[in-house]
């Protein structure tokens, strides 16, 4: 059975997935855009990984949003 951190980590991953889709970016542009290596943002989208803050910072920068948004889903 999964616990609530899982949801979140699920839930958290596809939006995630769904930004950077709707900003027509690869996987591989960006982690060059927000110095990250593509395998640990796949984890993310994923949910194999267990996102740091700092990392959430990182990626609304390469994503030119704000970290808010990537936090903006339903549990």
């Amino acid at each position: 059975m999964k616990s609530n951190y899982d949801h979140l980590k699920e839930s958290f991953g596809t939006n995630l997935k769904k930004i950077r889709n709707d900003k027509k970016l690869s996987l591989r542009a960006l982690a060059a855009k927000c110095d990250l290596d593509d395998s640990q943002i796949s984890k993310i989208e994923n949910a194999t990984w267990d996102v740091q803050l700092s990392t959430i910072f990182e990626l609304a920068k390469g994503l030119e949003v704000e970290p808010k948004d990537l936090l903006d889903f339903k549990i």
